[in-house]
């Protein structure tokens, strides 16, 4: 609406110059209208419909290539970004690793204890179940027995049609469009058709005079079409439908398109294969034990459901009376757990009212087009306070990695503090027993250098003289790295090729970044609120 109110529009012509180039609506690299209208058939829309929708595409394209068409990047701006870009930096660092520190560290009951009482509200063990349940699988049930041969006979009468096949053609066409001059269309088709009448090959007619690009290196073939697919225009299928032998042509016809001269290239009758057919047999065989199994199937799901409700109490009657087994699964919580607890509707079953609050059985609950479940709850335990004991571990280990991280840091501290002191890098490796490790000529997009490690080298001051910059950072691993910036050189740009595609790249995230900010305040502008679906209460047993 806001492109439409700025007078954007999308006319017939840019319509037709987008439409054309899809590589879906293409046959041979060529526009087919065949294709464009068999697509778009296939895909539930009319011409009419998908072009409007496609014009307002465009009309959205046309407001936004405007804001990103209007953006400006100068020389200037250019080589500079190249040299930031281009930058690099020699660099130095040593670093601290906590796993090191790991076998000085001594973590006290006490220190346990303390933690345990800080972070105790958040020791909580999740409510959790098990749960009993019984499984009707189709694949488990016996099938009958085979049909004799007047049951079948039966049946093949009553699905004759699945195997009776359609009537099938095969067409092809010489398509002249009405263009500017519908009476010169007339002559042309009229021409074409009396060259046919007197002997001209079809297939090579259509390649030297048909209009549809689609069909035309192919001699005019569409290929194999049903009556009523809606894929032909009906003036065209009634034609084709008229003709009754293979190989006839008609006079030209008529569409929306322009004039058609339609060869039935081929047809095939449809047929209904004899009741004997080995292939016929087979199927009445599969179609006929299949039947017989839902029916088997639709009749163990209702007791199923019938007895669940009957013995709400217990799984073991129903177990019984449909000769299954009662299973129990092993523990889990709402975020599910193992075997039919991962399904979600066993777990939403598992976990309402009905069988978590009232204890009753569950209803017949479909793990897959296979198998149906009844659950019912076998052990419940509510959310409870962890014992210090059971997070004791986990707890020491956590103390432990804080220690050494604060050893690591305390190192990292002094390492920093007397390389801006004035001793080098070096002299203050051997204080700690740590490897200077180097990394020169580095760019800001170096592969195999840590992000945190790049980011601080770039953001420190360039060094003064002699003197080296330093900084720290918390690397990717948890170390802790001191870094000694020594040099920074500046990039430059090659030549105006360079130099060109520099302005492209600075101009396309500006731009990119204004189209997105013309967006925001649009959707500011519109007022809409969103609201979160309210939480579902949870169930108390």
């Amino acid at each position: 609406a806001q492109a439409k109110d700025s007078g954007f529009r999308a006319g017939d012509a840019a319509l037709r110059d987008y439409l054309t180039v899809v590589p879906a609506f293409q046959d041979n690299g060529k526009f087919s209208t065949e294709r464009y209208r068999q697509l778009l058939a296939q895909n539930g829309y009319t011409p009419d419909s998908f072009e409007a929708q496609q014009r307002d595409t465009l009309i959205v394209d046309q407001l936004r290539d405007t804001v990103l068409g209007s953006t400006v990047v100068t020389v200037d701006e250019a080589t500079l970004a190249a040299k930031l870009a281009k930058q690099e930096r020699d660099f130095s660092y040593l670093q601290f690793e906590p796993s090191k520190y790991l076998a000085t560290v001594n973590v006290t009951a006490e220190q346990i204890a303390a933690r345990y009482e800080e972070k105790k509200a958040s020791l909580q063990a999740p409510e959790r179940m098990k749960l009993a349940y019984v499984e009707l699988a189709q694949s488990k049930l016996a099938k009958g027995e085979a049909p004799s041969a007047d049951i079948l006979k039966t049946l093949y009468e009553a699905e004759k049609g699945r195997f009776t096949t359609a009537e099938t053609r095969r067409a092809s066409h010489i398509l002249v469009n009405f263009g500017a001059d519908k009476d010169a269309a007339k002559k042309k088709i009229d021409e074409l058709s009396a060259k046919l009448k007197a002997g001209a090959d079809f297939a090579e007619l259509a390649k030297t005079g048909s209009d549809d690009t689609g069909s035309k290196d192919k001699g005019g073939d569409l290929g194999i079409v049903k009556r009523g697919d809606g894929l032909l225009p009906p003036k065209f299928e009634a034609a084709l439908y008229a003709m009754t032998k293979a190989g006839e042509v008609s006079d030209p016809v008529e569409t929306e398109f322009g004039w058609h001269i339609i060869k039935l290239s081929e047809l095939v009758a449809g047929g209904t294969p004899a009741f004997d057919d080995p292939e016929v047999q087979k199927a009445l065989t599969d179609l006929y034990v299949n039947k017989d199994l839902q029916a088997k199937v639709q009749e163990k799901t209702q007791q199923l459901e019938q007895l669940a409700f009957e013995n709400e109490a217990s799984l073991d009657p129903v177990a019984k009376e449909l000769g299954l087994t009662v299973e129990t699964t092993d523990w889990f919580t709402r975020a599910g757990g193992a075997g039919i607890a991962a399904t979600p509707a066993v777990i939403e079953a598992a976990f309402s009212q009905d069988v978590l609050g009232s204890g009753v059985n569950s209803k017949p609950i479909a793990l897959d087009a296979d198998r149906l479940v009844v659950v019912r709850k076998a052990e419940y335990e509510a959310p409870r306070q962890r014992e210090l004991a059971e997070v004791e571990a986990t707890l020491r280990e956590e103390l432990r990695d804080e220690q050494a991280r604060k050893l690591a840091d305390a190192d990292a501290a002094k390492a920093l503090a007397e390389i801006k002191a004035g001793k080098s890098i070096d002299e203050v490796a051997a204080t700690f027993s740590a490897t200077v490790q180097k990394q020169n000529g580095v760019t800001r997009n170096k592969s195999g250098v840590g992000l945190a490690l790049l980011e601080k080298a770039f953001k420190l001051p360039r060094p003064v003289g002699a003197a080296v910059s330093v900084g720290n950072a918390t690397i990717e691993d948890g170390s802790v790295a001191v870094i000694a910036l020594s040099s920074v050189r500046e990039g430059a740009m090659k030549d105006g090729n360079e130099r060109d595609t520099e302005v492209a790249i600075i101009r396309d995230a500006r731009a990119g970044a204004e189209f997105h900010a013309y967006r925001d305040a649009l959707k500011k502008s519109i007022k809409v609120e969103l609201k979160a679906l309210p939480a579902e209460e949870p169930v108390t047993p």
